[in-house]
């Protein structure tokens, strides 16, 4: 038998990070469908969360799973799902792209804390702060 633990820190925005997501009953309905409907896909989120325009996830990916095919599932259903339910005045999309890291087991606590303490984190910086900060400290290169 394999074992296999490996941790991602998911972060995706709203498209044109319009504010979409502008009511906490709101947004806890959205997270509560995300994390229900992965768990049905077979994919294990510890923890959801995120703000107005952006969305957080700590995942746990198994052997058969890859970033770009959770990434789908999570974005594309969760879109549909709030679409036909019109949760949202405008017809609602996440943006095309996300970022993902890897995640030390030394870090799970800390990252989960940041994600539960979004509401919190955005009343002192902006999801373009936050993005750009992350991007700094991770060293993404942007093309």
């Amino acid at each position: 038998m394999s074992f296999i633990k490996i941790y991602i820190h998911l972060v995706f925005s709203t498209l044109e990070r319009k504010p979409f997501l502008n009511s906490k009953d709101l947004r806890i309905k959205v997270w509560k469908h995300i994390k229900e409907n992965a768990t049905e896909k077979g994919i294990f989120i510890d923890m959801v969360n995120g703000y107005s325009d952006h969305c957080h996830c700590l995942i746990s990916l198994s052997s058969n799973q890859n970033i770009e095919k959770v990434v789908q599932l999570i974005k594309g259903e969760s879109s549909f799902w709030i679409n036909k339910n019109n949760l949202t005045e405008e017809k609602f999309n996440w943006q095309e792209q996300y970022f993902a890291v890897s995640v030390s087991e030394s870090n799970i606590e800390k990252v989960r804390n940041y994600i539960k303490n979004q509401e919190k984190h955005h009343q002192q910086k902006t999801y373009t702060q936050e993005y750009e900060e992350f991007i700094e400290k991770i060293n993404f290169k942007i093309n």
